[in-house]
């Protein structure tokens, strides 16, 4: 195979694994709005809550205020009395009235300071509240334009890779094509690597010297058995020397493949 194939999948290589990562970036780019956006959304729920406590409590402080009054006129009421009773049993009976509206008018008025101070707090933290959510929406805003920015400079990096992309598959098989693409995916945007010393470096398994042999012909692009990664042969002098073993190896089994079937017939006469 020529060399200009192993060349183009390096150069494929870069492009894709870049690609890839470009397309990561501009999923990620949203969930920094959307963390956000989350949290504006809490902040929103969280005064809603409050702001509802604190209307039902200036609604109880209203409802207090008017029995606190009702218990007032009622003990003026039974104070107004004492003048005109004229028997113990009265005067006892009027007494409790005035004693029972007292007791309730000073309940009334320690219930009604605790709503007030409740009501006071719930309006402060409202308040604080309120800055908050501003300050939030502001960043939810100023998330919204720099994500507008990213994605509009990523989709011009994405456009140009694909791009370059297209300037290089031209020659190359669908299939290889395909298969290259999922292992740039799988293998951290590692997909050709180079074979040394008989080892891939891809995943540093040793591999068979006959499959080694054929990576170095180079007529077939070859997958690693173990990784899964395309092989290119990469010489050096060391390599040299153990491929030429490799090559004389491979040439003395075929020797000695042929002297036996040579011999077989001569031993099969002998028999005769």
């Amino acid at each position: 195979m020529a060399r200009t194939v192993y060349d183009k999948l390096r150069a494929l290589q870069d492009v894709l694994s870049r690609k890839f990562e470009v397309e990561k970036e501009i999923q990620e780019i949203p969930k920094s709005l959307a963390t956000k956006t989350e949290l504006l959304n809490r902040l929103k729920k969280s005064y809603m809550d409050k702001s509802g406590t604190h209307q039902a409590t200036a609604t109880r402080i209203e409802d207090i205020g008017q029995k606190l009054v009702d218990a007032e006129q009622e003990r003026e009421k039974s104070e107004g009395q004492m003048d005109i009773i004229k028997t113990q049993r009265e005067y006892e009976a009027l007494d409790k009235e005035i004693k029972d509206a007292t007791e309730k008018e000073q309940s009334l008025r320690k219930e009604l300071q605790r709503e007030q101070t409740s009501v006071e707090e719930l309006k402060n933290v409202l308040e604080k509240e309120e800055l908050m959510i501003g300050k939030q929406e502001e960043d939810v805003k100023e998330e919204q334009s720099k994500i507008k920015v990213k994605i509009k400079e990523k989709n011009a990096e994405l456009k140009k890779l694909q791009g370059e992309e297209k300037k290089i598959t031209p020659g190359l098989e669908e299939d290889i094509l395909f298969k290259f693409e999922r292992i740039i995916k799988s293998k951290s945007g590692i997909g050709i690597v180079p074979l040394t010393k008989g080892v891939c470096t891809g995943c540093y398994m040793i591999l068979p010297p006959h499959f080694v042999n054929t990576v170095r012909r180079g007529e077939h692009v070859e997958f690693c058995p173990y990784c899964s990664r395309i092989l290119f042969y990469q010489e050096d002098e060391e390599d040299e020397a153990l491929e030429t073993a490799i090559v004389d190896e491979e040439a003395e089994e075929e020797d000695e493949e042929e002297e036996e079937e040579e011999e077989a017939p001569e031993d099969e006469e002998e028999e005769i």
